[in-house]
């Protein structure tokens, strides 16, 4: 398993399955950087720490370690570091026997597969395989599934006599049924991964014959347990290889040059002298944009803001404004620094940077001529990122959904079995890639103009409607669902699908990174295409040269007629409400959607009909007609 993996898809929490058949949990960070011997007397830390102080003050923490690679002796000449491991522990428990269905359950340390005890008194060896059903709920949680309470209906069932788990024919859940020796009735399986709207599940509904809910035990395998917390979400069965059992939560930032929490800080101290606060709280109450408020400041306190760069400036001022009305000491997080940090990387991307670890180039969009459309007029600056470096750290995970309504220090909680008391011994996995990308900055002032116009936010607007009804229905993120935001997304798909017949990347090696907001003092639209890799000498530039002037034009015109028509069209585009949640217009597989692994909303908010002009749509609706 490579070192990535550990942070996605198998990190702490996550279900694998080894390379001799058997699956298993891996381990809480409490027992990462351990030897054999579950020790840290010879582990040198320094060799794994990251820094990239954005994403630490973003998610409350010291630093960040890449995960533990596995070294012998014969693999350096150091003892440090000397065979650290990552534990993964044996799940689900529940095993049976696929001859004869009698059921056993083995412990979280079993290694090895074990023979079924029932055949082997009959002269036969048939081993065990575990259980092809687990249970999960909204909150993380994990657990076998309740076998014993299920065939006896119970939430406390007495009986211990041997269970079996036997077919009748068929590949529906009704052809398969639990048995008891104790004698009481066979029951199927049918309907356990069913759930309403509500987040109520027939496994919880039906499982006690008396009509008791049965809830979620609050296990957590993964921290090597049996012990539960208090839960009170329903319990949903699940295949151990569906997709829905683990959602790795990542968050991530480019690096950014020049910046220094250090910077940041005597900013923020400054700006609270009464002189200068009364100048930022009267360009508030003027509506000033960001760029026209530093003008002030600097005009004003020319000498004292000498040592700082707008940029630096506009951060700062980024930082107070997402502070909430109390903020209390420095320490605490921004509301919405997420927010912040996105606006960060969007004003360096708009600007040009030749360092080391970044190197921005703009390309006058005059430059770009193309027979179909006037690209400077849906285009304000095209960048070409010929080098950046993206730190990617694991916060946590979810199930059932993937983009649940949960706290940071939630997220991070399920992580630890015992989080570090000591602040500065708080981390996160993750890992350091460098590579090369597009920026593409719309035109704001067509944006607004095209915004404005009654047919694009009536196309939009269901999409907007559903999501708010996945909000009221089940704990998920809220966020603005604007024409905007469909457009940008929407044209990084149709791009991306377009740039790996171009550039020689593979469609999971392509990536996007929105930056989106109307926020009328500091809007945002532009998205950043790009790929990247562990190697520190970044990628090998197709993708760059396929931005430069000659080339991108004849990308984005194959891009766009390749949109204007589906090959499931007219199903397509006239079906409504489809996709993942059914959160997508116009867009499906055969045009719009893309590998998770390079969408940032999985899949979603798509619509061809806000980007080209379609068949049977209002062209006014289309931001490139």
């Amino acid at each position: 398993m490579r070192r990535a993996q550990l942070i996605s898809p198998f990190g702490p929490g996550a279900m694998s399955i080894s390379k001799n058949g058997i699956s298993s949990v891996c381990s809480g960070l409490d027992h990462w950087f351990k030897d054999r011997h579950g020790k840290m007397d010879s582990t040198d830390l320094s060799q794994y720490k990251i820094k990239e102080w954005r994403l630490e003050r973003l998610l409350g923490v010291d630093h960040f370690r890449l995960p533990p690679d596995f070294r012998t002796r014969s693999s350096g000449d150091e003892d440090m570091n000397m065979f650290l491991t990552v534990p993964f522990l044996r799940f689900p428990k529940w095993h049976y026997c696929t001859f004869c269905g009698q059921m056993n359950e083995l412990q979280y340390y079993e290694k090895k597969n074990e023979l079924c005890k029932g055949c082997e008194q009959k002269g036969y060896k048939n081993y065990l395989v575990q259980a092809p059903f687990i249970a999960i709920c909204e909150r993380g949680h994990l657990q076998d599934f309740p076998w014993r309470e299920w065939v006896h209906k119970q939430k406390t069932p007495s009986c211990k006599k041997t269970m079996y788990l036997v077919s009748t024919g068929g590949g529906a859940l009704t052809s398969m049924q639990v048995k008891c020796e104790c004698g009481v009735e066979p029951r199927m399986l049918y309907g356990i991964t069913s759930a309403n709207d509500e987040g109520k599940t027939e496994l919880s509904e039906s499982l006690c014959e008396d009509g008791t809910v049965f809830l979620c035990q609050g296990k957590r395998p993964w921290l090597g347990t049996d012990e539960g917390v208090d839960c009170t979400c329903h319990l949903r069965a699940s295949l151990r290889s569906a997709s829905n059992v683990y959602f790795a939560q990542v968050r991530s930032a480019i690096y950014i040059p020049g910046n220094s929490n250090k910077q940041i800080s005597e900013l923020l101290s400054y700006f609270e002298h009464h002189q200068v606060l009364s100048i930022i709280n009267l360009a508030k109450r003027a509506s000033l944009s960001l760029d026209e408020t530093v003008q002030q400041l600097k005009g004003q306190f020319l000498v004292e803001l000498n040592g700082y760069s707008d940029s630096d400036i506009r951060r700062a001022l980024l930082v107070r404004e997402s502070r909430d009305e109390d903020p209390g000491s420095e320490e605490e997080l921004p509301i919405d620094m997420e927010a912040v940090l996105r606006q960060e990387e969007y004003e360096v991307l708009n600007g040009e940077i030749n360092q080391e670890e970044l190197k921005i180039k703009p390309v006058p969009v005059g430059l770009y001529k193309n027979n179909l459309f006037e690209i400077s007029k849906y285009f304000s600056n095209i960048h070409l990122v010929e080098k950046l470096k993206e730190t990617r750290v694991l916060t946590g995970f979810t199930r059932v959904f993937n983009d649940q309504q949960n706290d940071i220090e939630d997220l991070k909680s399920m992580l630890w079995r015992k989080q570090p008391e000591n602040k500065n011994d708080e981390w996160l996995p993750g890992y350091v890639v460098f590579g090369e990308g597009v920026f593409f900055n719309f035109n704001e002032e067509f944006v607004r103009e095209w915004e404005g116009r009654i047919q694009v936010s009536e196309r939009s607007k269901p999409l907007s409607l559903r999501y708010r009804h996945l909000v009221a229905n089940r704990r998920t993120k809220e966020k603005k669902i604007t024409p905007r935001f469909i457009m940008a997304h929407t044209f990084a798909h149709l791009l991306i699908n377009q740039l790996v017949f171009e550039c020689g990347y593979s469609s999971s090696s392509l990536r996007e990174r929105l930056y989106v907001s109307d926020n009328e003092s500091n809007p945002m639209c532009g998205v950043l295409i790009y790929t990247a890799a562990g190697d520190s000498d970044g990628t090998m530039g197709g993708l760059v040269r396929m931005g430069k002037p000659g080339y991108l034009e004849a990308v984005i015109r194959k891009a766009f007629s390749n949109a204007g028509w589906c090959s499931a069209d007219p199903v397509c585009t006239e079906i409504g409400l489809q996709g993942p949640d059914s959160c997508n217009l116009a867009a499906c597989h055969s045009c719009s959607l893309i590998p998770e692994t390079a969408c940032e909303e999985f899949n979603r908010f798509l619509d061809r009909g806000l980007v080209v002009p379609l068949h049977g749509v209002d062209p006014s609706t289309a931001f490139f007609n």
